[in-house]
């Protein structure tokens, strides 16, 4: 497939914005392992003249020196140091990409650009662009309270996946079906995406059997960026893969005494999210990133098949309906809220998950005196299906006083769109045309 770029029109005009500006500049933008950022950068960048240097775990100073040099032939005859390196590179554009290497090398490193941007570039028209894949590094190094950085940046982004209607860009002539189940797999990460080819099954079935194919040590290859003992995390993300999703449930599993500070780390990580229905005080814990809900449901737990050549996609495609049924969750929340955002539906100031004394709705809008009311179904539903849920949604709403009522049901298709009043009904085609 050839390498697409899409969407993130914001963050690019964000940083035209900062390269245009006539003073110093100090912009971080972080995001997890294959989200794009280098390609943001790049599409960001071009026409303009900049250094760029991709930052190793060992030698950076005398790496940085050659590959400017190339550009900026005066480094060459500069001291070994990254103070001597920038009183050359003055009014330039630097991006330094994966600058937690640097960190990992010299933990000095953060004070040495401090006092470089305090005493060589703070009155320059010099712009320095930070890029980290470390989620948790970035965090407490360079953007905390803490770091010798903090105070002297003048702007960061943090790059997310991909919204799940953009896929369509990627894969023009598959299925809205075959889109969701692509993003079941990918999520919105360009690098997943751009190695996916359609029939999505075809192409996975090879992957598995390919022994040199991604897949295989993703999961292992993400956790490892960020923790140095992936053991418990590792149990953590397999346990709520499989279904225990209760603290409770969890920590059996993990079989912890304490399990509490990795599901922090996690849920800083945007790895995993905890939510609280609305009504209920007692919140689950879910897999929020899709690569990884996949890996560790279906690639973690059969890597020894995998390795062997005797696990097929067939076996996955078996389960996937089910699988996708969360997946299809989220896709509906977003869908909800891009709706009321495009005042296509009523103004809410809670939208979520509700559960409350044994009555559960999958998604739950209130207003000042309106509520929205939705049921997500992946799968096929009938004209008596949409009776049957109409009346659970109404019966489980009772609990809410709101002058009116609207109800909605999502799923992947319907045999008949009845229509009636206060109901509306979207299939996986109108999830996709927003």
């Amino acid at each position: 497939m050839i390498a697409k770029f899409v969407d993130r029109e914001e963050e690019i005009k964000a940083i035209k914005e900062f390269v245009s500006r006539p003073n110093f500049g100090l912009l971080i933008i972080y995001g997890r392992r294959r989200v794009g950022k280098t390609r943001l950068i790049i599409e960001s960048l071009k026409g303009l003249e900049y250094i760029y240097y991709f930052a190793t775990e060992s030698g950076n100073i005398e790496k940085f020196r050659e590959e400017v040099s190339r550009t900026v032939e005066e480094i060459k005859h500069a001291k070994p140091s990254w103070e001597s390196f920038f009183h050359f590179l003055k009014d330039k554009i630097i991006v330094i990409d994966e600058f937690p290497n640097l960190i990992k090398e010299d933990k000095g490193v953060i004070s040495t650009f401090q006092k470089i941007i305090d005493t060589e570039l703070i009155n320059t028209k010099t712009k320095l662009i930070l890029i980290g894949s470390s989620i948790s590094m970035m965090k407490s190094k360079v953007l905390s309270y803490s770091s010798p950085l903090y105070g002297r940046r003048t702007g960061q982004i943090k790059l997310r996946p991909l919204r799940y209607y953009y896929l369509r860009e990627f894969f023009p002539n598959a299925s809205f079906r075959e889109l969701v189940e692509i993003y079941g797999f990918a999520g919105g990460v360009p690098y997943y995406l751009e190695k996916v080819e359609t029939p999505f099954w075809e192409w996975l079935d090879k992957e598995l059997k390919d022994p040199k194919s991604f897949i295989r040590e993703e999961g292992d290859f993400i956790l490892k960026y960020e923790f140095e003992e992936l053991t418990t995390y590792k149990k953590i993300l397999e346990a709520i893969a499989k279904g225990h999703t209760k603290f409770g449930e969890i920590k059996s599993f993990v079989g912890k005494e304490s399990i509490t500070e990795y599901l922090k780390n996690l849920i800083e990580l945007e790895f995993i999210e905890r939510v609280v229905p609305i009504g209920s005080k007692r919140g689950f814990y879910r897999i929020r990133d899709n690569f990884l809900r996949f890996w560790f449901r279906y690639i973690y737990p059969n890597l020894s098949r995998i390795e062997l050549g005797i696990f097929s996609a067939e076996k996955i495609r078996k389960d996937y309906d089910r699988y996708l049924g969360e997946t299809c969750e989220k896709i509906a929340f977003e869908f909800i809220a891009e709706k009321i955002k495009r005042n296509e539906l009523p103004e809410v100031n809670v939208l979520g998950k509700f559960l409350h004394k044994g009555k559960e709705i999958d998604l739950v809008g209130l207003g000042e005196d309106i509520g929205i009311f939705c049921e997500v179904k992946w799968g096929k539903i009938t004209e008596k299906d949409i009776k049957s849920i109409i009346r659970r949604l109404d019966e489980n709403s009772r609990v809410f006083d709101l002058k009116e009522k609207m109800y909605i049901i999502i799923a992947r298709e319907f045999g008949k769109k009845v229509k009636q009043e206060n109901v509306l009904l979207f299939d996986v085609n109108d999830l996709f045309l927003l």
